[in-house]
C-alpha cells in the first residue's frame, strides 16, 4: 500500500496515497482535458501528467475556465468580417461570460447575440464539487471561440502566469490582457500591461490588450506585440458609455492592428457610437448580464452593433452650425 503523503491543492492541505499528478486527477473525478496544474509553481504539460510524480509539500493549482467569452453562420448579418491575427470573425461584438444567473441564461445571451468570440477567466476547480456544471458544457469551444482573460491580475507576473495556465487548459494563444492598477476603478496599470505585453509577444501569444484611451499608449502596445487593442470607453462595468469620443477616434485612426472599445458600454446606443467611431467591434459584459432581460439586450446590442458599423461605411452627414432646409425654399407659395 502506498504512503500517505499531504500536499496543497488551490490553497487546501489534503492528504492523499496517489503518486501522480495524472493519478491525483483521476482521483478528484476531474477530467485531465478540461484542466490545466501547475506544481510548485512551475506548469505541468498534460502530456507529461501520466508521469509527473507528486511529492510530500507540493503545492499543486488546478484550474479551469469560469464565467468571467461561432459555429453557425448567420445569413442574415451584413457580410463585413474583421480578422485578428489571422483569425476572421462576422460578428463585431465580443462577449463576458460574468454575472449571468446561471451558465443556461449566459448560453441563452450569447446565441442571442450572435457573438463568436466570449471571453473566459481563467480559476481554480472546486476539488470539493468536481461534477459541479462547468462552462464548457454549456458554450463549446468547439464553436465559439473562447478568449482567456486576465481578469483580477494587477502585476504582469499575475496575469502572465494565469495565461500560461490557460494556454495549457485549452490550447489557446489568442488571449484578452489587462494588467489592473487598483481596485476601486479598475484602471490599466500601463506600464505592468506594456510589460506583460512584450513578454507574452515574446512566447507565442497572440494578446488583444485592454488599456486607456490614449493613442500614444495604443500605439505603444501595438509595437510590443499587441494584436489588437482594446481602449476602455469608461470604467469596467459602470455603463456610463464612451467618455472621450476624440481619443478613441485618434487610436482607430493611428492604428494598424484591430481597435475594439472594452468596457463602459451601458445600453445600444453606446454600442452604436462606438462603431460609428470606426472601432472594429465592441467587447461587454454587465451591459447585457445585468439588464432586466439579458437575452433580449443581448439582441439589441447585435443589431446595435451591425448599425453602428453600417453607419460607419454609409459615411455620416457633416455637422453644421445653421439649419439647412431639406426642401428647397426656391418657388415657395
Amino acid at each position: 500500500m502506498s504512503a500517505t503523503i499531504e500536499l496543497t491543492v488551490n490553497g487546501e492541505q489534503r492528504r492523499t496515497s496517489t503518486s501522480t499528478i495524472a493519478a491525483l486527477v483521476a482521483e478528484l473525478e476531474l477530467d485531465p482535458a478540461k484542466v490545466a496544474v501547475e506544481r510548485n509553481g512551475e506548469i505541468v504539460p498534460r502530456s507529461r501528467i501520466a508521469d509527473a510524480p507528486v511529492q510530500s509539500g507540493d503545492v499543486l493549482e488546478i484550474v479551469h475556465f469560469v464565467g468571467g467569452g461561432s459555429g453557425k453562420t448567420d445569413d442574415s448579418r451584413p457580410n463585413d468580417s474583421w480578422s485578428v491575427a489571422g483569425r476572421t470573425f462576422h460578428s463585431r461584438l465580443i462577449v463576458g461570460t460574468g454575472k449571468y444567473k446561471d451558465f443556461e441564461q449566459n448560453a441563452a445571451a450569447v446565441e442571442a447575440s450572435g457573438a463568436e468570440i466570449v471571453t473566459v477567466a481563467v480559476r481554480r476547480v472546486n476539488v470539493s464539487d468536481p461534477k459541479a456544471p462547468m462552462l464548457t458544457d454549456y458554450i463549446d469551444p468547439k464553436k465559439i471561440t473562447y478568449l482567456p482573460n486576465t481578469a483580477g491580475c494587477f502585476t504582469a507576473e499575475e496575469a502572465i502566469r494565469t495565461l500560461r495556465l490557460a494556454r495549457e487548459a485549452g490550447g489557446w494563444d489568442l488571449v484578452k490582457l489587462e494588467v489592473l492598477g487598483e481596485a476601486r476603478t479598475l484602471y490599466p496599470d500601463m506600464r505592468e500591461t506594456l510589460k506583460a505585453t512584450e513578454i507574452l509577444a515574446n512566447e507565442g501569444f497572440l494578446p488583444m490588450v485592454y488599456c486607456v484611451d490614449d493613442p500614444i499608449a495604443a500605439k505603444q502596445l501595438e509595437e510590443a506585440g499587441a494584436v489588437a487593442v482594446m481602449p476602455l470607453g469608461a470604467p469596467i462595468g459602470s455603463g456610463l458609455g464612451i467618455q472621450n469620443q476624440v481619443t478613441i477616434r485618434l487610436i482607430v485612426e493611428g492604428a494598424s492592428v484591430p481597435v475594439l472599445v472594452d468596457a463602459g458600454v451601458g445600453t445600444a446606443s453606446d454600442a452604436a457610437v462606438g462603431m460609428e467611431l470606426g472601432c472594429d467591434g465592441i467587447l461587454m459584459n454587465t451591459a447585457i448580464a445585468e439588464a432586466r432581460d439579458p437575452i433580449r439586450m443581448a439582441r439589441a446590442m447585435k443589431l446595435a452593433v451591425e448599425a453602428g458599423r453600417e453607419a460607419y461605411l454609409a459615411g455620416r452627414m457633416g455637422r453644421r452650425k445653421y439649419a439647412d432646409p431639406s426642401s428647397p425654399l426656391a418657388g415657395l407659395i
